[in-house]
């Protein structure tokens, strides 16, 4: 008996579909990893949407996520915005990708699924991209009077103020961030690959050391350690029993 799901299918034929239906609207498209990748025109974004929901073949009916990215290294349309949409009929899912930055804003697409509200807002309030025609553009993940958006990759991972409950005031209170210690700066090279700094205990690598377990003995003191250890010189002598009355075993022996 075949299971009520439908079958998932492959991503052969999407992108051909998609180009024919979307036109000039789509940048570029990717297919990897077994996952298709559109970029598409960010004023265009609602009539790809519409367009990737109805047209027969395609019809991703539902979304699923949106993700922001931060490229800092881009310059200029540092952010983009990630659609993850799920054809329930087809069981395929893809990817819509648009690049802004903190000022050109995004068209909303709640008036095609309302959920996008206030995931939107999450984008919004971790990175700063703005959405044009979203009517509850606020953040929805910081607190109140948040300052700056962290999900950037500038922003300090300390963040500005930390917040604790005051005992004299009675009450929870924000401060600026204050640190127990400095950063260290972590350096994740083996010592034992040539690092050029010294580290704690590295001095003691400077005594000399004799075979076996090492030791945080002087060589002065290894050799005197030595030297009580070994025989006594002229002690060489081997004893011997000439009779057995001098063991204390059997009867006295003829002299």
């Amino acid at each position: 008996m075949r299971a009520p799901a439908p079958a998932y299918v492959a991503n052969d034929g999407v992108i051909d579909t998609v180009t024919g239906v979307l036109g000039a609207a789509l940048l570029h498209s990717l297919d990897a990893v077994g996952e298709v990748a559109l970029h598409v025109e960010r004023t265009s974004l609602v009539e790809t949407m519409t367009l990737l929901r109805d047209t027969p073949g395609l019809e991703y009916q539902q979304l699923m996520e949106i993700a922001g990215v931060d490229y800092p290294d881009r310059g200029q349309d540092r952010f983009e915005v990630v659609y993850c949409l799920l054809s329930l009929t087809r069981n395929h899912r893809i990817r819509v990708h648009v690049q802004t930055d903190d000022e050109k804003p995004v068209p909303s697409v709640t008036g095609i699924w309302p959920v996008a509200g206030w995931l939107e807002r999450e984008v919004y309030d971790m990175y700063g991209v703005l959405f044009s025609g979203n009517a509850d553009l606020r953040r929805i993940l910081t607190d109140y009077g948040f300052r700056g958006h962290p999900q950037r990759k500038d922003f300090p991972l300390t963040g500005y103020v930390e917040l604790r409950y005051s005992e004299e005031a009675k009450r929870v209170v924000y401060e600026p961030v204050k640190l127990a210690q400095d950063f260290r700066s972590f350096d994740f090279m083996s010592p034992w690959e040539g690092a050029e700094y010294i580290l704690p205990g590295d001095e003691k690598a400077k005594i000399p050391e004799q075979k076996g377990a090492p030791t945080p003995l002087t060589a002065d003191a290894i050799v005197k350690a030595d030297a009580a250890k070994s025989p006594v010189a002229g002690a060489t002598e081997v004893k011997t029993s000439e009779n057995t009355t001098q063991t204390g075993a059997g009867k006295a022996g003829p002299k």
